[in-house]
This record gives C-alpha cells, sequence and structure tokens, in this order.
C-alpha cells in the first residue's frame, strides 16, 4: 500500500460486521474509525477526515442516504460506497445520486470489499 495508510471510515449499525471489516481493512493497513449510525458518522467524517466511507444505508437516527446528502450539502466530497442489504432498484438508484458505487453485503466477502476499497481510492 502507498506509504501514507489512507483513513476509511465505516459507518454501519451491525457491530459484527463493522467489526469483520475493520479487521480486515486493519490488516491491509487501512487507518480505521467507526460509527453507528448517520449523525456519528457526520460528525466522525468531519473530526477524523478519512479518505473514503463505507456507508451503510439502513441505520438508526439518520441512515446512510441523508447522511451522504448533508455530506454534500457541507461541500465534503469523500468518496462513498455504500453498503446495503437491499437489491431493491429504489434504494440503490437514490444512493447513487451521492455515491457511485453501492455493494450488497450478501453478494461480497469481506476480502472483496477491500478490493473494492483499493479500486476505488486507486492502490493496488
Amino acid at each position: 500500500m502507498a506509504d501514507t495508510p489512507k483513513k476509511i471510515l465505516i459507518v454501519e449499525d451491525s457491530k459484527t460486521y463493522q467489526l469483520i471489516i475493520s479487521q480486515k481493512l486493519a490488516e491491509e493497513g487501512f487507518i480505521v474509525s467507526t460509527a453507528e449510525n448517520g449523525e456519528e458518522g457526520l460528525i466522525a467524517t468531519k473530526k477524523e477526515k478519512p479518505d473514503l466511507i463505507l456507508l451503510d444505508i439502513e441505520m438508526p437516527k439518520m441512515d446512510g442516504i441523508a447522511m451522504s446528502k448533508r455530506l454534500k450539502e457541507d461541500g465534503i466530497e469523500t468518496p462513498i460506497i455504500f453498503l446495503t442489504n437491499m437489491g431493491d432498484l429504489g434504494h440503490i438508484s437514490e444512493a447513487i445520486e451521492t455515491a457511485s458505487e453501492y455493494i450488497v453485503k450478501s453478494d461480497i466477502t469481506a476480502e472483496g470489499i477491500v478490493a473494492r476499497v483499493k479500486g476505488k481510492l486507486g492502490l493496488k
């Protein structure tokens, strides 16, 4: 990986899923921070200034789509990859308005997520 480790923020309300992805990314040399909902995610984004955000759509307090819209309104253009359990086109099309990628969690492994993160950041 690059000389300076990249920072990844995972905004995910499932502690188990958050832990699995965090560990895989950390093993690959990323600096990982986490938040459990969109409100915490907004605060963490402004504080941590991550290079990329992995953002769940369905969460309590503030969902991922609302969080991504708020980031955009605030002029924060951190790349976002949405994580979702939903494959329905309505959620996906709404998500694509503020992020260029989405991952259906059941369709990918933790290693696959790491590969997508590296690809999005232009890393090998």
